[in-house]
């Protein structure tokens, strides 16, 4: 998650020279080359089996391909704490969508930690007298992104009791080369050579790649095999926080008393989700 929040920094630091379609298809190749290298010479990269093409072909639609554009355009409109805001209602969806395909179990506790997380992401986001403004646009990319991450993590937990999580990440990445190819080369490749390519953005692609691309899914992944659906995603309520900090310092994001108040509320949602009953309060 900590991965996950910084994401939403350096894409809006490589937004500023490259356009969202161009930054995704390179973080892709980038992450994809790394996994196959250290995997190769590690001998951990399982065989895919033909009969699980098609379900990484779904996994992959739904992430890198919709998450990614629906994130990466729409954090063109809003702010980086404004995206992960959104991005972090993925809990309130998943859990519907554990327990009708999964047939995962929905808990007091969950339902109770995740209205918690909700109510302090509310007064991260806000403004002084508790109103939002942002971007209908931005906000509606956004969201399908938010749909996009909670059925990939449907189609996930599936595939993760057969393959490792690293080997997941590696062909998921692959798979998304080849989505992303034709979108490059039709809107973007003209962009990308004209591009007034700098140090700056360069490196925040790679850290991308390396950080959010490949490591985060990794721990994602085997997090979804340990824990399930419903208590993984849960954690996603953290990625405002640590955005909030992370914006503070890189772009000089302003960080309040009730953000602050905001990141304590979420927290505590989070621990409480994870409490198997209300045992702890006798």
């Amino acid at each position: 998650m900590i991965f996950w929040s910084f994401s939403f920094v350096w894409s809006k630091i490589a937004l500023q020279t490259y356009q969202p379609i161009t930054i995704i298809f390179i973080r892709l190749i980038l992450s994809s080359a790394m996994l196959v290298i250290v995997l190769t010479s590690v001998k951990q990269l399982q065989k895919l089996q033909r009969e699980d093409i098609k379900h990484f072909l779904l996994l992959v639609l739904f992430q890198p391909l919709l998450y990614f554009l629906g994130e990466s355009f729409g954090l063109q409109r809003v702010s980086p704490t404004t995206a992960s805001v959104i991005i972090s209602t993925i809990p309130l969806f998943s859990p519907i969508a554990a327990f009708y395909f999964l047939k995962e179990k929905i808990t007091v506790m969950n339902l109770l930690g995740i209205i918690l997380s909700m109510a302090g992401i509310y007064f991260v986001i806000s403004v002084s007298g508790l109103s939002i403004s942002a971007s209908p646009v931005g906000i509606g990319l956004l969201f399908i992104a938010v749909f996009s991450a909670v059925f990939y993590s449907i189609v996930l937990k599936k595939i993760s009791s057969k393959y490792n999580a690293v080997s997941i990440i590696t062909y998921q990445n692959i798979f998304g080369i080849a989505y992303f190819l034709p979108l490059f080369l039709a809107f973007d490749a003209k962009g990308f050579v004209q591009a007034d390519h700098n140090l700056k953005a360069i490196s925040s692609i790679i850290f991308l790649a390396i950080f959010a691309s490949s490591l985060a899914y990794i721990f994602y992944t085997y997090s979804v095999k340990k824990l399930g659906v419903v208590k993984s995603i849960i954690f996603v309520n953290i990625i405002p926080i640590f955005t909030v900090i992370f914006s503070f310092f890189v772009i000089g994001e302003e960080i309040t008393l009730q953000k602050t108040a905001g990141i304590i509320i979420v927290i505590a949602g989070v621990m409480i989700s994870q409490l198997k009953s209300f045992r702890f309060l006798k």
